[in-house]
């Protein structure tokens, strides 16, 4: 196939390409100038990596209950979990923006994140609100779980801004996700106090 351009010239489309790796999965570079070396960069792109893949998981829980949320609170629900799932999306940039900024590549594909996360993965159907709940309380606590632990040893290592990124980020944002929708479950009655 061919495109016809300014001056008249075609210029052929190349498609169907393919060429070595420029960098594998699981390597970082040798040499970021960032003032960290190449081990401590290479455990925090291991650890991202894996907070990375849990948070993309999360969102997507949150987009499926979502949709699927049913009962009287559902207006409230449809909502929150929407609004849970725009947060998370953020997380999951801001996760994989400092992955490639410390030199190494992170996951980027539905397959890829079902094999390596740590959340079980939820059924297809539909489900009760309390047990979409559940559910999403669950998968809050592997992350925030693994967030402090990983922190910890970012800090350990010198990697400040991985272990600021997973507090005031990760930690942050799924501790008030995980205090609105845990509220959602307290048994208490609506209409007449006991």
């Amino acid at each position: 196939m061919s495109v016809k351009t300014k001056n008249g010239n075609r210029a052929e489309l190349q498609m169907h390409q393919s060429a070595n790796a420029i960098q594998k999965f699981g390597q970082v570079r040798r040499h970021v100038p960032i003032g960290l070396d190449e081990k401590a960069r290479q455990e925090s792109v291991d650890h991202l990596n894996q907070v990375l893949v849990d948070t993309m998981t999360l969102r997507d829980l949150y987009k499926k209950h979502h949709w699927q949320v049913s009962g009287p609170t559902f207006y409230q629900l449809h909502l929150l979990f929407d609004k849970h799932f725009e947060e998370q999306s953020e997380l999951v940039d801001t996760i994989a923006e400092r992955i490639q900024a410390l030199g190494g590549v992170t996951y980027a594909m539905a397959a890829d994140v079902a094999e390596n996360t740590q959340i079980p993965r939820p059924p297809k159907d539909r489900e009760e609100v309390p047990v979409q709940i559940s559910r999403l309380l669950e998968a809050h606590e592997i992350i925030l779980e693994e967030s402090r632990k990983h922190a910890k040893q970012a800090s350990d290592a010198g990697d400040e801004g991985t272990n600021d990124l997973l507090i005031s980020d990760v930690v942050r944002t799924n501790e008030l996700q995980a205090w609105f929708i845990s509220e959602h479950v307290v048994d208490l009655p609506l209409v007449k106090a006991d």
